[in-house]
């Protein structure tokens, strides 16, 4: 087939790849696509199918985009879904979108000029909002106990993008060892963030980059395995990314707090005050404990800014 001057300069203008991870998301992911489809800036749509078994699949293949899908033999998670996506990406551009985000039609122009006026910056972060428009995130704070929070403003900047809707320089997300795939869930966009400020990058909030997020479509926040992947992966980012006092701490702490609460006659009544639940996190952070000690050097190796001066400029931001 003959490909045309004008179809090889469209091809050219695509420099973002937005990769939309789902999991069962039949009933939200046609409003992600055809918001996707609504953009007014070119771009190459790759949506991971996490071994759907709802119909997601159908539904994938009869929509009107045609988008791009790699189908996953098993469920790897958010973070899985990315890192397999990554192999696939060409673009210098990279986005991250949940399955139950609907961006505004000039949420990716926004984006793309974000990182090109700012040649020092790895990634972008969006404005998150729900369904009746309260901002909901507009990027990821760090709290002065190792914590990845969503960040309601950006008046100081932000320590991190928030995974939910954001765009990254490929050759930067790569340079710093990629996503943490075993994260499955959660703390992969803050784990990302922090080596991309160890390796002297930037990260900025882009007001005019919008997005409605339907929040927890997949995973209900405050559930079992919600805190079991929250409460394991801040640890593990901690022992990996942050001042060997301070990740030590938080691990005794956390260990501490677990121990002391059947000594407690009042404890809150949710899932992460639960001691079954806490002492399996324990357990998958000390069988976690050598990778990520083998990480926490690698990451080292190719930090600019020492974790104790990312840990004072935005820790309790």
């Amino acid at each position: 087939m003959r490909v045309t001057s004008s179809a090889v300069t469209a091809s050219e203008r695509v420099r973002s790849t937005v990769v939309v991870v789902t999991w069962r998301g039949r009933d939200h992911i046609e409003a992600c696509l055809d918001a996707l489809a609504a953009q007014d800036h070119p771009h190459r749509t790759l949506v991971v199918d996490n071994a759907s078994d709802d119909g997601t699949a159908d539904l994938l293949a009869a929509h009107p985009t045609a988008p791009e899908v790699l189908r996953l033999s098993r469920n790897r998670g958010y973070a899985g879904g990315i890192a397999a996506a990554l192999a696939r990406v060409r673009t210098p551009y990279v986005a991250w979108l949940n399955d139950d985000a609907a961006p505004a039609s000039g949420w990716l122009a926004a984006l793309e000029a974000a990182l090109d006026a700012d040649r020092g910056a790895a990634a972008a972060s969006s404005v998150l909002r729900t369904p009746d428009g309260r901002v909901q995130s507009v990027g990821v704070r760090l709290t002065s106990d190792g914590h990845g929070a969503d960040a309601p403003e950006a008046a100081d900047g932000v320590f991190g993008f928030c995974g939910g809707a954001a765009l990254l320089r490929t050759a930067h997300l790569r340079s710093v060892g990629g996503v943490p795939a075993h994260f499955f869930c959660y703390y992969e966009d803050t784990d990302t963030s922090w080596r991309l400020r160890l390796a002297g990058h930037g990260i900025v909030a882009v007001p005019g980059a919008s997005a409605s997020h339907l929040h927890g479509a997949t995973t209900l926040p405050g559930s079992t395995l919600f805190h079991r992947w929250n409460e394991r992966n801040r640890l593990l980012t901690l022992l990996r990314c942050a001042p060997a006092p301070i990740a030590a701490r938080e691990l005794a702490r956390f260990a501490a707090i677990t121990l002391a609460l059947p000594l407690r006659r009042a404890v809150p009544d949710a899932a992460n005050f639960r001691v079954p639940l806490r002492l399996r996190v324990l357990a998958e952070a000390a069988v976690g404990l050598p990778a990520a000690l083998r990480a926490r050097r690698r990451i080292g190796r190719i930090a600019s800014i020492s974790r104790r001066e990312v840990w004072r400029a935005w820790a309790g931001s």
